[in-house]
C-alpha cells in the first residue's frame, strides 16, 4: 500500500460491492521512510510522456508538462534552495494561484527536505505578512501582483531571505526561470521521515489571525482513501482531474492537484478571476474533464445555466464545506450522470467522512460515513461516545495519518484541540444508527461562505483598527446561495454618523488588508453589542437575533447594505 517504486499502480483502497466490504477490508501501511516528491512524481517521470498538467491561460495558449518536465525543474529548485543555505525543516512560502510553479516549488520543498507554506492571491498584506511571518519563511515564490504586496511588507520580515517571481525579475526579486537555468536538473531526494513536516496551510479561528496547521509526508498516504472512494474508486482510464479551488487551499492542493498525481493522472490547471458556470462548462468539455470538486454554491450556480452540452461527461463530482441537499443531488445525477459524493473534513484532519454512491444509499443532508482508515465518532465533552441520534462534538480519534502535526507555534492550541485521542472538529453533529454523520451546528463562530471557512476573529480585527469604528462583530447569517454570508454589527466612535463612504471604506480596509471573500455582505450600525461579563462579545446572541428577526418579517434596524 506504501508508495510504488516503479510506474506500476498502486491503489489504497480495495473496491467492494459494499461500504462495510470496503472499510472492513481496509489496513494502513505506512513506511518509516516517506517522501511525498517520489510518488507525485519521480516514479511517473521515468515515463517521459506522461502528461502531469494541462496549464490552459484562458487566452488560447495552453502548455502541456511532464512529469519529467516537473521532476527537472523541481531538482533545479531543490538545488537552489540548498545554494540559498535553507536547512532541513525550513520553510518556503508559495503566493500563487494554479500556475505550474507553484506545484513544481511544492515538489522541490519535499525532495530537500523544506516545509511549503500555501498563501492565497486573495489575501491582502496583513493576511500575508501574518503567513510569512509566522513560518518565518526564508523564500518566496511569488509573481508580480504577490510581490507588490509583499514588497510593502519586506522590511518588517527579516528572515525572508529572496524572493523568486515566475514573471521575470522585479525590482527587488530575482526571475524565476533565469535563477533553475544556473542549476542541474539532478538531485538526490532528502530520505525524509513518514512524520517529517511537508507543508503547511492555515485556519481560520475564531478568535485572532489564522493558525498554521502542519501536516507530514505520510498525509499524502492519509488522503488517498478518501480520494479514491469519493471518486468512485479513483483512478480509471482517462481519468482527468480539474476544480475551481485554488491550490493555494487545502481542497485544490491536497484533495485534487497531488492525490491525481499520486496515481500519475493529469490535472488541468486554469483558475479564473471568479467563478463563471458556463466558463467551468466550457473549459470541461475543451479538455474531457472526468474528475472535478465543487462546492454547493458552485453547483447551484451551475444548475442555473439550463441544459449542459452533451460533450460534458464527467466521471465524478465530490462535493463539500456546507450541506448537499436532495435536489441539488437529483440535478446532479440527472444533469451530469453522476452521484454527488460529499466529504467532510477540516484543514487539521481533512477528508475522513465522505460518501460513495455506487455502494451507500444516500441521506439528503448526511455528511456520508467514516472514510476508511479512519475512526470517526459523536462524543461528548469528556471525549465518551454518545448514543446514535444523541448531539455531540464530532470527533475524528488519532493516530491518523491524515491528522495534522501540530498548530504551528501555538501548543496550548494544538492541545485545545484533543480530549484524550479524539481530536475535536468543532462541529456538533449526530450519527444514526446506520453510521450517517449529521452536521447540527458550529460549537463556535467559524463562517462557512461559499466553500470557505472564515473566522471572525481575523476579521474583527481589521474592523476596530478603523478611524471610525468603535467596536465591532463579525457572524455568518443564513444565505440562499452561499450557505452562509458574513454580517459585520458596527458599534461607531464618538461623533461619527452613518454614511455611505464608511460602508465603503469599511469593505474596502477588509479586502485590502484581509481578502475579499472576508469582506461583509451586510453592515449594521447599532449603539452598542452584547457582552459577558469579562466584557466578551457575545456572537452567539447576535446570531439568535439575526434568527428572530428572519422569523418575524422585514428589520427596521439602522443598516447599511452594500
Amino acid at each position: 500500500m506504501a508508495a510504488a517504486k516503479g510506474k506500476a499502480l498502486i491503489v489504497l483502497i480495495k473496491p467492494g460491492d459494499s461500504y462495510e466490504e470496503v472499510y472492513r477490508s481496509f489496513r494502513w501501511s505506512i513506511p518509516e521512510r516517506y517522501n511525498m516528491a517520489e510518488d507525485v512524481c519521480d516514479r511517473h517521470a521515468r515515463d517521459d510522456r506522461a502528461v502531469a498538467l494541462i496549464h490552459d491561460h484562458g487566452d488560447g495558449e495552453i502548455r502541456r508538462y511532464t512529469f519529467r518536465d516537473i521532476q527537472r525543474n523541481a531538482n533545479r529548485l531543490a538545488n537552489i534552495f540548498r545554494h540559498y543555505e535553507l536547512l532541513h525543516g525550513s520553510f518556503v512560502a508559495i503566493l500563487l494561484g494554479q500556475d505550474p510553479e507553484a506545484a513544481m516549488t511544492h515538489v522541490a520543498c519535499w525532495k530537500a527536505g523544506l516545509i511549503s507554506v500555501t498563501i492565497s492571491r486573495l489575501f491582502g498584506v496583513e493576511a500575508v505578512e501574518h503567513r510569512l511571518a509566522i513560518s518565518d519563511a526564508r523564500l518566496l515564490i511569488t509573481d508580480r501582483a504577490g510581490w507588490e504586496v509583499v514588497a510593502a511588507i519586506r522590511d518588517k520580515l527579516p528572515h525572508l531571505k529572496a524572493v523568486l517571481t515566475i514573471d521575470g525579475a522585479h525590482d527587488g526579486t530575482a526571475d524565476f526561470y533565469a535563477t533553475l537555468e544556473r542549476a542541474s536538473d539532478q538531485f538526490d531526494n532528502v530520505a525524509t521521515s513518514s512524520a517529517d513536516p511537508a507543508f503547511m496551510n492555515f485556519t481560520s479561528g475564531t478568535t485572532g489571525p489564522a493558525k498554521g496547521v502542519l501536516k507530514a509526508h505520510r498525509a499524502m498516504l492519509g488522503v488517498m482513501p478518501s480520494i479514491e472512494f469519493c471518486h468512485d474508486f479513483f483512478p480509471r482510464e482517462g481519468d482527468l482531474f480539474w476544480s475551481p479551488a485554488d491550490w493555494s487551499w487545502l481542497a485544490g492542493f491536497m484533495n485534487i492537484l497531488m492525490p491525481a498525481w499520486f496515481h500519475g493522472k493529469p490535472v488541468l490547471a486554469y483558475r479564473a478571476p471568479s467563478f463563471d458556470p458556463e466558463q467551468a462548462v466550457a473549459m470541461m468539455v475543451k479538455h474531457n474533464v472526468r474528475n472535478t470538486l465543487l462546492t454547493p454554491t458552485m453547483l447551484k450556480m451551475l444548475r442555473q445555466v439550463g441544459r449542459l452540452p452533451d460533450e460534458l461527461k464527467l466521471r465524478s463530482v465530490v462535493s463539500g464545506s456546507e450541506a448537499v441537499g436532495a435536489e441539488l443531488v437529483r440535478w446532479a445525477q440527472e444533469a451530469l450522470q453522476v452521484h454527488v459524493n460529499v466529504v467532510f473534513g477540516q484543514t487539521e484532519c481533512n477528508s475522513t467522512i465522505g460518501n460513495n454512491g455506487r455502494i451507500m444509499p444516500f441521506k439528503a443532508g448526511a455528511l456520508g460515513r467514516a472514510i476508511p482508515g479512519h475512526i470517526c465518532a459523536v462524543v461528548d465533552d469528556e471525549g465518551q461516545e454518545v448514543a446514535p441520534g444523541t448531539i455531540g462534538n464530532i470527533a475524528f480519534r488519532r493516530p491518523d495519518p491524515l491528522m495534522m502535526l501540530e498548530y504551528w507555534r501555538d501548543p496550548e492550541a494544538t492541545a485545545a484541540k484533543f480530549i484524550d485521542d479524539w481530536m475535536i472538529t468543532g462541529d456538533l453533529g449526530s450519527c444514526d444508527e446506520d453510521g450517517y454523520f449529521w452536521f447540527h451546528a458550529r460549537a463556535d463562530d467559524i463562517i462557512s461562505s461559499s466553500g470557505y471557512r472564515i473566522g471572525p476573529g481575523e476579521i474583527e480585527d481589521v474592523l476596530t483598527k478603523h478611524p471610525d469604528i468603535a467596536m465591532a462583530a463579525v457572524i455568518g447569517v443564513p444565505d440562499p446561495v452561499r450557505n452562509e454570508s458574513i454580517k459585520a454589527f458596527i458599534v461607531l466612535s464618538r461623533g461619527v454618523s452613518p454614511s455611505e463612504e464608511i460602508r465603503e471604506s469599511i469593505r474596502a480596509m477588509v479586502k485590502e488588508r484581509l481578502a475579499k471573500h472576508e469582506a461583509p455582505r451586510e453592515i449594521e450600525i447599532v449603539d452598542k453589542l452584547p457582552l459577558s461579563a469579562n466584557g466578551k462579545i457575545l456572537r452567539r446572541e447576535l446570531r439568535e437575533r439575526e434568527t428572530r428577526r428572519a422569523a418575524t418579517g422585514p428589520i427596521a434596524a439602522d443598516r447599511i447594505n452594500p
